[in-house]
């Protein structure tokens, strides 16, 4: 029973990235999924969050308009299509089930992150 995300790596500052968040074990289509990130020398960040049932989506006001979060339950994964990338974007991205996307929502059950680095 893990998550893992996939696809980070380095880009340019503007550049996309489009991070993968699949699980084996379990079902995400259950769970409200959040992305959080952990920059160096920086605390943890919620960036998205995906609901579990009726699909609301919630961003950082770092993120938003140019993060987006996504859902395709046939494929038991949810996506982070980023956009317009910065530098401050750098961090390692995990995704992790939530019992709802509230700020006070805890992050419950994450696995491996993946490494985004945004070059100037």
């Amino acid at each position: 029973v893990q998550l893992q995300a996939s696809g980070g790596g380095l880009v340019q500052a503007g550049g996309s990235l489009r991070l993968s968040c699949a699980a084996s074990g379990f079902t995400l289509e259950y769970y409200a999924i959040g992305w959080f990130r952990q920059g160096p020398g920086k605390e943890r960040e919620g960036v998205a969050c995906i609901s579990r049932s009726d699909g609301i989506t919630v961003y950082a006001d770092s993120v938003k308009g140019r993060f987006t979060i996504s859902r395709e339950n046939a494929k038991n994964t949810v996506y982070l299509q980023m956009n317009s990338l910065k530098p401050e974007d750098t961090a390692v991205y995990y995704c992790s089930t939530k019992a709802d996307c509230s700020r006070t929502s805890d992050y419950l059950r994450w696995g491996q992150g993946t490494l985004v680095t945004v070059s100037s």
